[in-house]
């Protein structure tokens, strides 16, 4: 499935598979399907725009949107060094394939090549397949954060995770 690097145009189908990664998933992220749903379309548009935000994705041979990653750079000089990789996400028909590893190799070629030494990323405490994921792709835990995000009442804890990239 190719993998390759999400524009403006691909605004809509991004914006559908966030909704659903959100919906079927509310404790794997910290933005809430409620509140993402009642914003405009032309926010995802803007999103995939934005300077220092840069969004991957992998699509099936009908050329659908079945897995995302994103990679947010900062601005700030003391930490230009480093990215956060976000709203990593394979839909339910996609996954087994490898498009997790894919996605996240992809974006990790492109922070090697544009200079950054570091990345970070937290994962929620119990989600086994995106620890493995994560750790087979060389990042290591630093922490955990309890209580990070409550989803319906319930308190789910965050592993921060780092890898160093040179």
């Amino acid at each position: 499935m190719p993998i390759r690097r999400l524009t403006t145009d691909d605004a809509p189908a991004y914006r559908e598979l966030r909704l659903r990664a959100l919906r079927e998933h509310p404790q794997a992220f910290t933005s809430d399907w409620e509140e993402a749903s009642t914003r405009p379309p032309e926010e995802s548009r803007e999103r995939l725009a934005a300077v220092g935000v840069l969004f991957w994705g992998a699509f099936d041979e009908g050329g659908a949107l079945v897995g995302m990653v994103g990679l947010e750079c900062t601005s700030r000089a003391k930490e230009r060094h480093k990215a956060k990789v976000v709203a990593m996400y394979v839909s339910r028909e996609a996954a087994g394939r490898g498009l997790g590893r894919e996605l996240l190799q992809a974006l990790v070629l492109h922070a090697r090549s544009i200079g950054l030494s570091d990345l970070v990323l937290t994962v929620t405490e119990g989600n086994s397949s995106a620890l493995r994921l994560y750790r087979e792709a060389g990042f290591a835990a630093f922490g955990t954060e309890p209580r990070a995000i409550v989803v319906q009442g319930i308190p789910h804890a965050k592993v921060h995770m780092h890898l160093h990239l040179t």
